[in-house]
This record gives C-alpha cells, structure tokens and sequence, in this order.
C-alpha cells in the first residue's frame, strides 16, 4: 500500500502493479499522517474513535473498515466528509466507505505501508 501524503492518494500494489488507486485524506499540518515503512498490523471491522482536546476533539462511533498501520494511526473508511483529496484528519488516512472496504478486503495483517510526501 501507497499513501502520498502529497498527493492525497493511496494505491494497492501486487508486486510493481497498480491494482487501485483513490483520493484520500491524510492528517492536517498540526496532526500529520507519518512518514515512512510501516505495516497493517491489526485489522477492525468497525470501531469508536475519539481523541483531541476541546474545540479539537472528536467521537466518531461506527468508523468502520479500520486497518492500523503504525501505533493509532490507521486507514479507514469515513462517513463524516467527502472532501477527499484535501488534508482533514488526525493524522488517520480516510477513504470512502466503499474504497476502506475494497482495501479492508483486499489488504492482509502485514501488508506493507509506505507513506511518502
């Protein structure tokens, strides 16, 4: 799996070929996706997030098709925007409901994660 972080995109590779490639939304400038070589390491068909502090915090029940790559951050599907190639989470790679499946699916506990600029 491929995360630019530049260009908001995230595509499924097998071996050197692109299977799907979607817009997504990676973290914001004061909570930014990290870089580098990582691995799904736990897959959640549906689970409660929350974090932050006061005019930053969120509670998001239901998030589901969750695939954690490296400590709290994860790629998921996403029901509470569609303004997918722009940078709007918490660090958290959101997809479409419908991409977060196609990925959840396709993608085994030790795929590897690249995330780059």
């Amino acid at each position: 799996i491929d995360i630019n972080i530049g260009k908001q995109t995230i595509t499924a590779y097998e071996g050197n070929t692109p299977l799907k490639a979607v817009l997504v939304s990676t973290g914001v400038a004061w909570h930014p996706t990290p870089a580098g070589r990582f691995a799904v390491y736990t897959k959640i068909r549906s689970q409660t997030m929350s974090g932050g502090v006061g005019s930053d915090s969120y509670y998001l029940p239901g998030v589901p098709w969750v695939m954690y790559f490296t400590g709290a951050y994860a790629i998921h599907g996403t029901y509470w925007h569609r303004n997918f190639g722009k940078p709007m989470s918490h660090g958290c790679v959101n997809l479409t409901i419908e991409d977060a499946k196609w990925f959840f699916d396709w993608a085994a506990v030790g795929t590897p994660v690249v995330s780059h600029y």
